[in-house]
């Protein structure tokens, strides 16, 4: 499995994020290439090699209108006109759900934030164009690297204050206060901002779990440049690699479970896609039979180490519950890969899971079945079954 691992000794913002993808291997023109297909204007981008206390990495800016990257005074968009223009865009769907997935988590620490919704909450910086460049080339970076899993240290956020739309405010931001929930962080002993909202939010949306790094086999390391000059050097550092078949096959994960005997039914499909953009990796839920005679349903959550709270706080807003019980559980997995399979309805993935090198299980994916089969008006077991024969003959 192809892991990405954070090192944020020095925070993260947006533009460090795609500027230490673009050091590990991700190529510039690829990137502006897939960026075009947002069909916005105004923009340009350039990578750059730059020093941090010796240490090169490369920095990636966001020029506008011949303005350097400027989160000051941009026009304000909210969450409605994010999504309408990533939706109406050329890019993947992979990197579309990717992208809407972190602007979500972002709006609703914002609207937290400011005691609004999320259709309400308008963006200020973090909707400025530069940023949506930032968050949107960070999904198409992980995308085309074929990043399938991304782990992060513990984060450090500074400390201080700072000047924002609003005025001056508390360092870490409250936005991103928010965004960490449930994650490990410390605000460490620099006095400036290294955690940015727009950071925070991409690497809370994409990381499984918060910890220093596993056994990897890298290929390649990549640092990306910040605009600060710091004790440390101001770069955050990401390695890529494989994960040995000891990190794959076993790990730690968080069983979360809640009893629940007074909530709509019809609202349980909603609850479930909520915990799982929260973070929880697999949801089921039992029928049982309540203490007074009642019946109920228990909600159990697999959820990775370091994000029981995160997930746990969305279980008790989304849900009729009062509280949770958890516990720690080992994993055993199968090393897993996902194989692009060409078939007459067009690319269908194909997820495979091999033990010892021995393929044991292999499986079309149910979501590019379901959109095959609405595009073509066609019985999706159709194209379930077109993709298992197309996959048989490689």
């Amino acid at each position: 499995m192809k892991v990405a691992y954070f090192d944020c000794f020095a925070g993260a913002a947006g533009d460090m994020i795609v500027g230490a993808l673009l050091d590990a291997g991700l190529d510039i023109d690829e990137l502006i290439s897939e960026l075009n297909k947002l069909n916005l204007k105004g923009w340009q981008v350039q990578a750059n090699k730059i020093k941090k206390q010796g240490i090169e990495g490369t920095k990636f800016n966001v020029q506008l209108e011949n303005q350097h990257h400027n989160h000051g005074h941009h026009h304000h968009r909210n969450l409605y006109d994010i999504t309408n223009i990533i939706n109406n865009s050329l890019l993947d769907q992979s990197v579309k759900d990717t992208a809407l997935r972190i602007f979500s988590r972002l709006a609703e620490a914002e609207a937290k934030v400011h005691g609004t919704t999320i259709e309400e909450i308008h963006f200020h910086e973090v909707g400025a164009l530069d940023a949506i460049i930032d968050i949107v080339g960070a999904a198409i970076a992980f995308y085309k690297l074929g990043i399938e899993k991304v782990i992060c240290s513990p984060l450090t956020t500074g400390t201080g204050f700072v000047e924002c739309a609003h005025g001056t405010i508390p360092v870490p931001a409250p936005a991103t206060v928010e965004l960490l929930q449930g994650v490990p962080y410390q605000h460490g002993d620099i006095k400036q901002e290294i955690l940015t909202p727009t950071g925070a939010a991409i690497l809370t949306t994409m990381s499984s779990k918060y910890t220093t790094m596993p056994e990897i086999i890298c290929s390649s390391v990549g640092y990306g440049g910040g605009d600060r000059e710091l004790p440390v050097p101001n770069l955050l550092r990401v390695h890529i690699g494989e994960l040995t078949n000891s990190e794959e096959e076993n790990d730690t994960a968080q069983v979360i479970e809640a009893n629940i005997d007074d909530m709509n039914p019809e609202l349980y499909p909603a609850v479930t896609e909520r915990l799982l953009e929260s973070g929880a990796l697999d949801i089921y839920i039992n029928q049982v039979l309540m203490k007074k005679g009642r019946p109920g349903t228990v909600i159990h959550l697999l959820v990775p180490q370091g994000m029981e709270q995160q997930v746990g706080q969305v279980l008790l807003e989304e849900t009729t519950s009062i509280g949770y019980r958890s516990y720690p559980v080992k994993r055993t997995k199968m090393e897993r890969e996902i194989v692009p399979v060409e078939t007459r309805f067009g690319i269908i993935n194909v997820k495979i899971a091999r033990n010892n090198q021995k393929i044991l299980n292999y499986a079309p994916e149910y979501e590019d079945c379901r959109r095959v089969a609405d595009a073509y008006k066609v019985p999706i077991k159709l194209v379930y079954n077109t993709a298992i024969e197309e996959f048989g003959k490689i």
